[in-house]
């Protein structure tokens, strides 16, 4: 049986790697057309349709594609990627000193002899922040890592330095809670070991 991850993004490939995932990589490319307004419910949303999308491209029977999509959410406001350098910095400066949640959407599509399941959840992590200055700021926007970075951040690299606490899965906040995935594929009775 196939598997494919419906995302370009290398933190999602690694860490499927990381659980000793074999499975191809077919990014999504449907724009990310948002009706939702509660973060999970935006996150469960576009995961659906990422997965949907390659689902409808790949036309196999026995399968199993995985969309997942992650925000930010700050007081109800919805933290995607930063559009340019002063995006990430109002983010940034939004996100300093205070908690923050990142929700991470994942939707399996699960297709065998021609029978199509769909199992779809959310995972809610809360990250607390060190208070980070203007000059701090500006160096990591130097970096140029927030750029592609739902909150302007990647907890997973340079901005590890500003993390007080997490309360949840980490890997959710880098961007694939892979341990609930690895979960949820056991109850659909998907042998990761031999990926059958």
């Amino acid at each position: 049986m196939n598997i494919i991850l419906a995302s370009a993004s290398p933190r999602r490939r690694e860490l499927l790697e990381q659980i000793g995932l074999s499975f191809a990589v077919i990014p999504a490319q449907a724009e990310e057309l948002i009706t939702k307004e509660k973060p999970w419910d935006i996150v469960a949303e576009l995961a659906g349709r990422k997965a949907d999308e390659i689902y409808r491209t790949v036309n196999e029977k026995n399968c199993l594609i995985i969309g997942a999509d992650t925000v930010v959410s700050y007081e109800g406001r919805i933290l995607g990627k930063p559009k340019d350098e002063a995006g990430a910095r109002e983010m940034l400066s939004m996100l300093s000193g205070q908690t923050h949640e990142v929700y991470t959407g994942v939707a399996l599509l699960f297709c065998k002899d021609g029978n199509l399941t769909c199992r779809s959840f959310y995972e809610k992590t809360e990250v607390t922040m060190y208070s980070i200055s203007s000059g701090e700021i500006d160096a990591y926007i130097r970096s140029k890592e927030p750029m592609d970075k739902a909150g302007a951040y990647g907890i997973q690299g340079l901005a590890a330095k500003f993390v007080r606490t997490i309360d949840g899965d980490y890997n959710n906040v880098v961007g694939l809670p892979v341990a609930r995935i690895y979960q949820e594929m056991k109850k659909l009775g998907i042998d990761i070991s031999g990926n059958s």
